[in-house]
């Protein structure tokens, strides 16, 4: 066997190596930034069906029609109702940076929210007014 034949297998090797070792050092990069996607989109997920969860927590509950805004805190996130002017009503659940609104109305001296569901954005023309307080 050639010496000089020998070196030359040895350095194909490590050079398979060392590619192999850079791929799956790359592989690696790419599943950690994928699962850190994947679990921020999972928390999304779940504050959205919180706040969801909230808000219909909040259209079954007892609203007076006397204070301009009521609030109380549910089992997913706090919920809000604000008296709005034409016996108008918007119910506004939340939780950390998740807002979510239903319109309603006060018929018969009872508030009736809409039952075409609920909105992602706010909507009333004035923003400060779709705030939790």
């Amino acid at each position: 066997m050639n010496p000089q034949r020998g070196m030359s297998s040895l350095a194909l090797v490590l050079l398979l190596l060392v590619l192999g070792t850079l791929m799956l050092g790359g592989l690696n990069q790419q599943l950690s930034s994928f699962s850190a996607l994947v679990g921020g989109e999972s928390r999304s997920v779940q504050e959205q069906a919180s706040v969801q969860s909230a808000l219909s927590w909040g259209r079954v509950q007892r609203w007076a029609t006397a204070p301009q805004v009521q609030c109380k805190a549910g089992p997913t996130g706090r919920v809000c109702v604000r008296l709005l002017s034409g016996a108008r009503v918007l119910l506004i659940a939340g939780s950390r940076n998740l807002l979510l609104w239903q319109r309603g109305e006060i018929t018969n001296g009872q508030i009736q929210f809409s039952l075409h569901g609920w909105s992602d954005f706010c909507p009333l023309k004035e923003s400060a007014l779709c705030q939790l307080p």
